[in-house]
């Protein structure tokens, strides 16, 4: 199982960027997914809980809610991914604000599992009106997912953090992440997918605001987009092309639930397109 540091991987992804090749990351919910990323040469690959929901034919949001314990998800997947895995960084979602999670420890045994770094989910972040200001109110706030952050760049882990506005972008850039990922929301399409998302020409204004706080608080900061109505490669090359700034993009339903869906959906088509011969008379 190879280890990766995270000064190395930093070196590697600037170089690209230089070389204008985006970095791509995506969400593995299973070893297959794991596998099949890494085979069509994808830079990084990210295990959290919703992967483990998606897979199982459920909308990526189960990852919110209370089915199971988050963090403790993400190891066992460990066991599934990782070991497939031969060349690629495999990062870890961290639910941050989990009031049982003991964070110094947690970061070492997820460093032991073979994780690289870190990204916050499931996240506050996702989640609006009444319901967050009760959890920031009550010491569950999106602050505790920074802290998270700062404590795996001190532990030398690599960190690309979800953030949902400039000033979430802000702390989590102060905090010393790597890569800040400007998120737009639960992806869009196939039979599970978010109906109500952004449009496409409102991302590009938001992501913009995103990308130019994480550049004002530190320049050298990588950004990238994941979400919404970013779902297929064409959704991502719109975006890359419109915004100052951006390295790349984040894929979860993208890179793993829309491509399972279409392909096995295709496979089965075609089998249902095979003609029985007719019966020879006797």
């Amino acid at each position: 199982m190879p280890r990766f540091e995270r000064h190395a991987l930093m070196q590697k992804f600037n170089a690209m960027v230089a070389r204008r090749e985006p970095i791509i990351g995506g969400g593995a919910g299973t070893g297959i997914s794991a596998k099949s990323e890494e085979a069509g040469g994808i830079d990084l690959l990210i295990v959290y809980n919703s992967g483990r929901y998606r897979m199982a034919g459920r909308g990526s949001t189960a990852g919110l809610m209370p089915y199971g314990n988050a963090n403790q998800i993400v190891k066992e997947m460990a066991f599934e991914i990782i070991p497939v895995v031969k060349h690629t960084p495999v990062l870890a979602g961290v639910c941050g604000t989990d009031p049982f999670m003991m964070p110094k420890l947690f970061l070492r045994e997820l460093r032991e599992l073979g994780y690289a770094g870190i990204q916050n989910f499931p996240t506050v972040g996702l989640i609006e009106g009444e319901l967050r200001a009760t959890l920031e109110e009550t010491g569950m706030g999106f602050g505790l997912e920074v802290d998270c952050v700062k404590l795996a760049r001190e532990m030398d882990m690599l960190t690309t953090p979800y953030a949902f506005n400039p000033d979430e972008a802000t702390a989590m850039t102060k905090a010393g992440a790597d890569i800040v990922v400007a998120h737009m929301g639960c992806t869009s399409g196939g039979t599970i997918g978010a109906k109500s998302v952004k449009t496409l020409d409102t991302c590009v204004d938001l992501i913009q605001d995103i990308v130019d706080a994480c550049r004002k608080a530190r320049k050298d900061v990588l950004c990238m987009c994941h979400g919404g109505p970013i779902a297929m490669p064409d959704d991502a090359q719109f975006i890359i092309e419109r915004v100052d700034g951006l390295a790349g993009f984040y894929g979860a339903s993208s890179t793993e639930r829309l491509p399972t869906e279409i392909a096995i959906k295709k496979q089965i088509e075609t089998f249902k397109a095979i003609k029985l011969p007719k019966r020879k008379k006797k």
